[in-house]
Formats: C-alpha cells, sequence, structure tokens
C-alpha cells in the first residue's frame, strides 16, 4: 500500500494524528496492533484523565464535548481523580466514529510493526504482520509519524533515542542526579464492575499471590506502616466510572509494576507483562477476599473481561529531536525562545511513580511549574525528515516526561503531528527546516488548539486567536501559577500593563528596538503604544495598514486586550519568520 500519511500506532496521540492529517485532505493510514484505537484511554483502561480539563484546546475538547454528549451531562467527576470519567468502550466508539467519518482515513487493526526501511535521512516501506491474518503489509508512506506506546519505529529507525533517567551535566536540570536506564513504574490497569449486594464474583487465587504486596493500600487493609489515607470505598472510587464500574489503576501498595521490557522484541515483553498482569490479579483477589469486596469483580463488559488489552506505560524511548524540553523551560517558558514554537499545552504537574523500582531510585527534583507548551522541535529531527514523533516519545527530558505524557497533551501532540505531516504534504519539504512553524501553528488555531495555555480567556472569545498570535512572538508574555494538579497560566486580559513591561517586550522580539523608559511605571496609554509602533516602523518598512490609529484619546490607558489587538492589527508580528528554536530569521 502506499499513502501520505502513515500513523504507527493508535493510541491517544497516533488517533488524534490521523484524525486530523485526514481532516486535511490526506490520505493516511492508521495502523494499530489492537482491535481499539485510544491507547491510554481505552485499551490500557485508564479511563480517567490526567489534566488539562479547564483547557477547551482543539482535539481535545472536542472529545470532552463528545463525552459529555454521550452520557447527557455536563459533569463527569465521578471518580475523585479526575474531572473526565468514563468507561473505555465509550471512548473507543468516538475515537471509531471519528475515524468513520473520514474518507481519507483508512484503519488497519490487529497489525503488528515488524521493520523498517530507511536510508538517506528518509524511511522508505515499513512492514507489518497482520496478526489474525498470518499474513505480511508493506505500506510506502510520504510522512511517517510514530505513535507507538515505546517509541518503535524511532527503535527500527537508527536515528537514535535516550531512554531513562538524564545525565545533568547533558540535560543542564539540576533536578537531574545521573545516566541510566531506570523508567517509571507501569501499569496493568482492569475495569470492575459491582455486580450488586450478594454477588460473588471472587476469582481463582492468581499465580504468585503474596497479599502482604497490597498492605497499607487504605485503611481498611491490614498495614505495618502507615496506610494510604482513606478506606477501601474511597480507594475504589478513585476512578469510578459511569454504570457502577471503577478504573483499578492504584499507585498505594496497588497495582504499580516495575517492568523494564522497552529493548525487548514483542513476544518477550508478553511474557514479562504476565508479572504485571498478575499483580492485578493479586490485587483484585486481595480486595475480594481479605476486604470484603466480592460483589466487585472484573467487568464482563470492558476490554479483555475486564482486563486491559494493553500495559498503561508511562515512558518509553525519547527522540532526540531538534529541540529537547528541560525542566528548565516547563519552570520558566521565556528562559529561551523555544515558546515561540508552541503547539500543545498542558497543565499538569511532574508526577512520577517510582515506588515499585527493585533498588534505590536517584532522588530527583520536581519542582512546581506553571501550565506549559510543548515546542515544534520536539517532534523532528533532522536526522530523518519525513519521521514526526508524537505519544510519550517526544525530546523532553526524564523529568519532564512526567508531565508531557499525560493522556490530554499526548493527544494534542498528536493532533499536532497530522497538522505538521500535512504542513509537510502541501509544501512539498524534503527537510524539517522547511517546516515552517507559523503555518503549523496558524492550521492549530483554525482547530481551536491553543498555543499558549491561557485559563482566562476561552477560544469562545473573540479575542482568542490574536492574543494566541501575539503571545507566542512574548511581546506580550503571561503569568504562570503552579497550583497543584491543576497548574496556571493567566493573559489577565482586562488589566493595564506598564511601559518597562511593553518595552521589554518590544526589545527582546525587535533586537533593534532601543528602550527609552527604562523603569517606567507608568501604564500604557494610546499615545505611548502609538509612539512604539512608530519606533518600530522607523525600522522596517511603511505600517503594514496605514489606517489611522484605532482609539481617538492619546491619554487613554489601554487593557491588555486592546494592546493585543492593536499590535495584531498594526504590526502582525506572528507572521515574521521564526525557526525551529524560535530565533527570529532575517528578511530576504
Amino acid at each position: 500500500m502506499t499513502t501520505e500519511v502513515l500513523v504507527v500506532g493508535g493510541g491517544v496521540g497516533g488517533t488524534a494524528a490521523a484524525i486530523q492529517a485526514a481532516r486535511m485532505g490526506h490520505k493516511t493510514i492508521l495502523v494499530e496492533p489492537t482491535d481499539m484505537l485510544g491507547g491510554m484511554l481505552t485499551a490500557a483502561g485508564v479511563s480517567c484523565t490526567d489534566g488539562n480539563a479547564s483547557l477547551h484546546s482543539g482535539i481535545w475538547e472536542e472529545f470532552q464535548q463528545a463525552l459529555r454528549k454521550h452520557y447527557g451531562r455536563k459533569w463527569l467527576n465521578s471518580g475523585w481523580v479526575s474531572e473526565n470519567c468514563f468507561e473505555p468502550h465509550v471512548a473507543d466508539s468516538i475515537f471509531k466514529a471519528w475515524a468513520g467519518a473520514e474518507p481519507n482515513l483508512t484503519l488497519i487493526m490487529n497489525a503488528q510493526l515488524t521493520s523498517l526501511s530507511a536510508r538517506e535521512a528518509r524511511i522508505g516501506a515499513v512492514y507489518f504482520n497482520l496478526t489474525l491474518l498470518g499474513e505480511s503489509l508493506t505500506i510506502y508512506p510520504e510522512i511517517v509519524v510514530d505513535a507507538t506506546e515505546l517509541g518503535d519505529v524511532l527503535a527500527r529507525s537508527a536515528y537514535g533515542y535516550d531512554l531513562g533517567m538524564d545525565d545533568p551535566n547533558e540535560s543542564g536540570e539540576k533536578e537531574a542526579r545521573e545516566k541510566n536506564d531506570i523508567i517509571q513504574d507501569l501499569t496493568w490497569a482492569a475495569i470492575l464492575k459491582d455486580y450488586g449486594p450478594g454477588a460473588d464474583k471472587t476469582i481463582p487465587r492468581p499465580d504468585h499471590y503474596d497479599s502482604t504486596l497490597y498492605f497499607c493500600s487504605n485503611t481498611d487493609a491490614p498495614c505495618n506502616d502507615k496506610p494510604w489515607n482513606g478506606d477501601k470505598m474511597k480507594m475504589l472510587n478513585y476512578g469510578k466510572l459511569p454504570n457502577n464500574k471503577y478504573m483499578l489503576n492504584w499507585p498505594a501498595h496497588g497495582n504499580d509494576t516495575y517492568l523494564n521490557v522497552v529493548e525487548k522484541k514483542q513476544d518477550e515483553r508478553e511474557l514479562e507483562y504476565k508479572k504485571a498482569k498478575d499483580r492485578t490479579l493479586g490485587f483484585i483477589y486481595f480486595m475480594q477476599t481479605q476486604l470484603g469486596m466480592k460483589n466487585i469483580g472484573l467487568a464482563d463488559d470492558e476490554l479483555d473481561h475486564g482486563m486491559a488489552l494493553i500495559p498503561y506505560n508511562r515512558e518509553g524511548r525519547r527522540l532526540k529531536g531538534e529541540v529537547r524540553l528541560t525542566i528548565n523551560e516547563l519552570k520558566d517558558p521565556y528562559i529561551n525562545t523555544l515558546y515561540r514554537t508552541a503547539i500543545s499545552v498542558g497543565d499538569y504537574p511532574v508526577d512520577h511513580h517510582h515506588a515499585q523500582y527493585p533498588g534505590k531510585v536517584p532522588e530527583l527534583g520536581f519542582p512546581p511549574v506553571p501550565a506549559f507548551s510543548i515546542p515544534m522541535g520536539t517532534m523532528v529531527t533532522k536526522k530523518c525528515w519525513n519521521l514526526i514523533v508524537c505519544e510519550k516519545g517526544i525530546s523532553v527530558t526524564n523529568i519532564v516526561n512526567g508531565a508531557t505524557r499525560l493522556q490530554p497533551v499526548v493527544m494534542l501532540t498528536g493532533q499536532a503531528a497530522g497538522v505538521m505531516a500535512s504542513v509537510f504534504i502541501d509544501k512539498n519539504l524534503r527537510s524539517t527546516e522547511g517546516l515552517k512553524v507559523r503555518a503549523v501553528q496558524q492550521q492549530l488555531l483554525q482547530y481551536k488548539a491553543y498555543l499558549f495555555p491561557f485559563n482566562d480567556v476561552l477560544p469562545s472569545d473573540q479575542d482568542w486567536a490574536l492574543i494566541q498570535r501575539v503571545s507566542v512572538t512574548g511581546i506580550l508574555r503571561g503569568t504562570g501559577k503552579p497550583q497543584g494538579w491543576s497548574n496556571k497560566m493567566f493573559f489577565y486580559p482586562d488589566t493595564t500593563m506598564t511601559m518597562r513591561e511593553l518595552e521589554k517586550g518590544f526589545s527582546e522580539f525587535y533586537r533593534y528596538f532601543n528602550v527609552n523608559h527604562g523603569n517606567d511605571e507608568r501604564n500604557v496609554t494610546q499615545g505611548m503604544l502609538a509612539e512604539m509602533i512608530m519606533r518600530v516602523n522607523e525600522l522596517r518598512e511603511p505600517l503594514r495598514r496605514p489606517d489611522a490609529f484605532p482609539y481617538e484619546t492619546e491619554g487613554r490607558v489601554l487593557t491588555r486586550r486592546e494592546i493585543a489587538r492593536i499590535i495584531d492589527y498594526r504590526l502582525d508580528p506572528f507572521h515574521e519568520k521564526i525557526n525551529i528554536k524560535g530565533e527570529k530569521l532575517p528578511k530576504q
């Protein structure tokens, strides 16, 4: 088969990438090893999402609205861990309905990646095994998106990747400790169901069952130490789903497991995964026999009789990309110019699972961070121009992976991958250097996808797009606020700003712009802004639009919203060319 876009992996990111590329008119093939779409959210059984509930961005918001329509209610916080809890089969049906509505999209399910051929910085053919038919399949794509759970296209491409923790001397992160191959625990999740009083759904005693593994998982469990602070029902309601079901993905003395099978072949992985399955089955058996929850059993109408089809992998291989996102950029997005290339957003803190590692894990630092953006250069490499990476394999450090791996972020990064693939094809590009950042961002804005994670300017706001455009220039900047499990960034559209702040923004974007007012704390007025715009244009071409200035009173103090409107209208800085690192390019 031949295609314009090949997406390998129908997980959260891959499904979004394939649907987006197809919506933009490109022949797309999506290949998935299971019979479900949605990966973490469906086949892995992690159907309570983490983060982004207040970031109404792009295809993620479309998914939230589809869930609300299905269940006929606005609030989906049946479980206390998330604002969005749902049954895996419902998410799968949504994704398949979207895919089925796209005439440019071909789904190939139950197909396992086997190998690929690559030369001269290009992947030429990708080979699969059709597991149910016992046949092979070769696909010749123009663009390949690696949306596999563990970065399996990366592994076969020989273009290099990172795995495990980072050397702080290499990453530049004071929070990192040492280079090693330690990854996060994985979980073989399950979906449980309450079968009602009197029901006995006790499963057979699992192989190698050890009840002490689950001690201290809640205050009703035996414990020789300090238990998790909640009873068995609070533990169970962590992942409560609609229709009396429960997601079992419990980290506190529950069913997390340490298995590093990333570099193993698929058949070897499957043998190792039995340990994770047994860990989960043991937890269920413990709940039924020692916590008196015999009526809570595996859901007979979800996944593989309640057990997930695939593990919830929190970490795998990571691309050595054009740029690498570090914790330094998460703490301060304006530390360099990468923020100008933003293509996806998230608000989750850095969260790692290491409790089950059989040894001592270096004590990494996890500083508080505001809501964040992901730069475009984390998804591509110069070594292979027709490879785009999404899912958890983007070019971030091990520490940052703890924030970027979450399902809503991955879905939005996948949407960006679909846009990037489309731009590659539309522009007939043959190198990542030709991939125009602003062209990708402009398309994302048309699909109401955030570039900056502002909580106080929603897509329904008439100025949302222009505020996003001006913000990725840095002339007007957001204010980040770390806030627990739902971090924030604010634009404050209806407040004023000082001349000092505005001149700083102008001088960093227009390098020739001299700072005349120093520490001037006066609020910006119409006249002051007009003067600054004229100063810019004395050093550039005439004003883009020679209309009269939009406001009549020079002394009137302007809000940040008004300042953004005027800058966008009169200077259009968004369309100044930048490279993949966010650096401004000289005019031709």
